[in-house]
């Protein structure tokens, strides 16, 4: 009796003891055995193509057989691409699906509704669609807005120069002929011959503007930058007017702080100050008063050196603010061609501002004139910096030269 109790008690403890040693093994595995979470994303990439994904500048997106998102880039769920863990864009969704299928690589251009706009704006993208590996999807998207916009301004840049070149050479023919054939009538060659002179003086104009705007966008104004005195380019801008103020009876007037200095290209902030106060001059009525101010205004990084070209002309419209610094655009296109106007000279005058880490703005009221405000960073504070922050006082809600200026 005592030895079969023995012999079951030693039963038992073998039993035991085995089970035992069964779930211990059973724990080793289970901590061993990779997590859901890392056989969905590390663990499925190839060796090497996450390290590859992160320094790719498009946007990546892998796909598994069940079309849920393996891997994405944060660019790709900055476009909006990637949401909830799956793809959000159907085009290139049903793309996956095909390469997935056949193994062929595919790519094509879409136009994506641009994620959080209201105004409706389209993401030009171009997407590439490859196999990687027996059960994964890769998908590469290129962000094309930003070229497509450059190459539009391109296109209306080459139409507006044919455009504007045509006019002046085209009147330039028909009025030698109309010369030509008055030969016998002194009066009206000399009449024809005055008209000539006009249209050569555009066309010379707005070569000279098309030239200056291609030295203003090729040239770094760093390269030969020196401290300017404000006060001579003030000078040199009225002086270049005089004429014209003169035949308009328009008065020019300068005050503000003296002896103020910016740094950058001369030869560049003098042309952008003498549009301004040409502009200034062509657009105001006769018998009016054109002002220039200048003046510091204190600003994060440096302190600003802030110069307001002040008219009594006719003032801009709300919707025509928003364009006047696009190249070749006008306000009123019969008066910029009774003027001379080329439509270039507020374009050249932004470039400008922003080459030498500044920025221009406008402040206007229809039949009340218009202040544009150049702000530059000023000589032995700030050689090197973005355009001045919203903290600086905008002549949008401040028009502060104006009463200055012009009593």
């Amino acid at each position: 009796m005592n030895a079969a109790v023995a012999a079951l008690a030693a039963i038992a403890g073998v039993c035991t003891g085995v089970i035992a040693m069964l779930a211990f093994r059973w724990s080793e595995r289970d901590q061993a055995r990779p997590t859901r979470t890392s056989l969905h994303t590390d663990a499925v990439l190839p060796p090497g193509v996450d390290t590859v994904l992160s320094v790719l500048r498009s946007s990546a997106v892998v796909l598994d057989e069940s079309d849920s998102v393996v891997k994405a880039s944060s660019a790709a769920y900055a476009l909006g691409l990637v949401r909830g863990g799956k793809l959000a864009v159907e085009p290139m969704l049903n793309m996956a699906r095909d390469t997935r299928r056949d193994g062929e690589i595919r790519q094509v251009e879409l136009d994506l509704a641009r994620r959080g706009s209201g105004r409706g704006e389209a993401l030009a993208v171009s997407a590439r669609v490859a196999p990687l590996g027996s059960r994964l999807v890769l998908l590469l998207v290129e962000d094309l807005t930003e070229a497509r916009r450059i190459e539009a301004v391109r296109r209306d840049f080459v139409a507006n120069v044919s455009h504007e070149l045509k006019t002046p050479t085209g009147a330039l023919s028909l009025l030698s002929e109309a010369v030509m054939d008055a030969s016998d009538d002194p009066e009206a060659v000399t009449r024809f011959a005055g008209r000539m002179q006009i249209e050569a003086t555009r066309l010379t104009n707005l070569v000279q503007e098309l030239i200056d705007l291609s030295r203003v966008q090729n040239d770094d104004p760093l390269e030969d930058s020196e401290p300017v005195s404000v006060d001579e380019l003030v000078a040199e801008a009225i002086d270049r007017s005089r004429h014209t103020a003169s035949t308009k009876q328009i008065s020019m007037v300068s005050g503000g702080a003296a002896d103020l200095n910016v740094w950058g290209s001369r030869g560049q902030l003098a042309a952008a100050l003498g549009n301004l106060v040409e502009n200034a001059v062509n657009y105001s009525p006769a018998r009016t008063r054109v002002g220039i101010a200048a003046r510091r205004i204190a600003a994060p990084g440096g302190d600003l050196i802030e110069i307001a070209v002040t008219d009594q002309g006719i003032g801009i419209s709300e919707k025509d603010r928003e364009r006047i610094f696009e190249r070749f655009y006008r306000v009123d296109p019969a008066r910029s061609r009774a003027t001379g106007g080329t439509g270039l000279g507020l374009a050249i005058v932004k470039h400008v501002a922003a080459s030498h880490g500044g920025e221009v703005t406008v402040w206007s009221t229809e039949g009340q004139g218009s202040t544009f405000t150049l702000r530059l960073p000023e000589a032995g504070t700030v050689r090197d910096r973005r355009p001045a922050s919203s903290s600086t006082p905008d002549l949008m809600t401040e028009p502060l030269s104006a009463p200055e200026v012009l009593p």
